[in-house]
């Protein structure tokens, strides 16, 4: 009880003294708020690519993969396609067909608008209508490709970012032109991309196998039954996962590296910014050697003195942790960025808030740890001779 006494005292006293240290105060708090805004808008990269991914994955859809791939490595034949279609737990749609999409993937290349340099990303060859089979697409421009057609459509990225997505424009896929038709939107992703028709698309390259394809459930429970059959299956050499869990596996990669990145610049900064906070504590102690010869000698502890400054400094990191945050969501919430070929848009979150305040709290921590102990190691009589 009389630690907490004493503690609470010198605190009082800490804080009430802080307007007579602005220089001190400042650098710590700047010092935070570098470290924490540069660590939150990093990792609002891996945040807004997860969410691009994310966006639209519905718990009664599922994705269908050649056993142990997934993506451009997977591979369904068309006799395994036919058996997919009528397996069990599979929704049919008003005209009686299984909600089934398959989807034939090349990668293309184009060139950026501004520098010119090529990117690759993927031409997706879909059965069926884009526009019935996924809600948030919508066209903007022009018309849908038609089956059995080397037509095109491309997204609004495309148009914004590449070269040569215009409506009329050509490209040279598999030797023949061709064609763009019409422009769409898929809800705020910023990712190219460019769809025709797969089975024309699979013609053109002389493939026979799709690469995925994904499926409306009669329920989300009807994913066990669908599994079940696909297992029972011994003519079929496929796997299936929720949406969710195999687009979440699809952005693995990027998002651990982008983490990664995120945290190793972040431990950079915060390094920068405790040494700066470590020379500042130790210079407001000695400022205030006299005040605390005082205290030591009417009978105050050394540990309530450590506390106190270790919690000064805890207290300090609070107000750059929240404008590092601030400035975060204000300068790169919503930006749009293109890592590795990928485009998406910077999101700031709520978690991410959290993450930046803890790390301003652990940067008080380590920073006020050492000024704390030689506040409370100083002898008392030590203390007075320096004074």
């Amino acid at each position: 009880m009389r630690f907490l006494r004493e503690f609470g005292a010198l605190l009082r006293l800490s804080l009430s003294g802080a307007r007579q240290r602005p220089g001190s105060v400042v650098t710590i708090i700047i010092g935070v708020t570098c470290a924490v805004g540069v660590l939150v808008s990093m990792l609002a990269m891996g945040s807004g690519a997860r969410r691009q991914v994310l966006a639209g994955a519905r718990e009664d859809h599922v994705v269908i993969n050649s056993h142990g791939a997934s993506g451009i490595m997977s591979s369904i034949p068309r006799d395994e396609a036919d058996t997919v279609r009528g397996l069990p737990g599979i929704r049919k749609g008003s005209d009686g067909k299984p909600l089934v999409e398959f989807q034939s993937v090349l990668p293309i290349e184009a060139r950026r608008r501004l520098t010119g340099a090529r990117i690759f990303f993927p031409l997706v060859g879909v059965t069926g209508t884009p526009t019935a089979s996924d809600p948030d697409l919508h066209l903007t421009e022009g018309r849908v490709f038609r089956p059995g057609l080397h037509e095109l459509i491309a997204s609004r990225p495309c148009v914004r970012q590449f070269t040569g997505f215009g409506i009329g424009d050509t490209r040279s896929i598999g030797g023949v032109d061709w064609t763009i038709v019409g422009h769409f939107e898929q809800g705020d992703t910023q990712q190219c991309g460019v769809l025709a028709d797969a089975e024309i698309l699979m013609s053109t390259i002389n493939s026979n196998t799709y690469n995925q394809a994904t499926a409306t459930l009669e329920s989300p429970a009807a994913y066990a039954v669908l599994r079940g059959a696909i297992e029972g299956a011994p003519t079929l050499h496929l796997e299936v996962r929720h949406e969710i869990e195999a687009r979440e596996e699809g952005i693995k990669g990027l998002n651990g590296l982008l983490n990664f990145a995120a945290f190793f610049v972040g431990s950079i900064m915060a390094i920068g910014a405790m040494l700066g906070a470590v020379n500042s504590l130790y210079s407001m102690v000695d400022a205030r050697r006299r005040e605390i010869a005082t205290l030591r000698a009417i009978g105050f502890g050394g540990a309530p003195v450590g506390a106190a400054v270790l919690c000064e400094s805890l207290l300090l990191s609070i107000p750059g942790a929240l404008l590092g945050v601030i400035l975060a969501w204000v300068l790169f919430h919503r930006m749009s960025v293109s890592p590795f070929g990928f485009s998406f848009l910077l999101d700031v979150t709520p978690r991410l808030a959290v993450i930046g305040v803890l790390w301003a709290l652990a940067m008080g921590l380590l920073g006020g740890l050492l000024p704390a102990l030689r506040a409370a190691r100083v002898p008392v009589t030590t203390a007075l001779r320096a004074t």
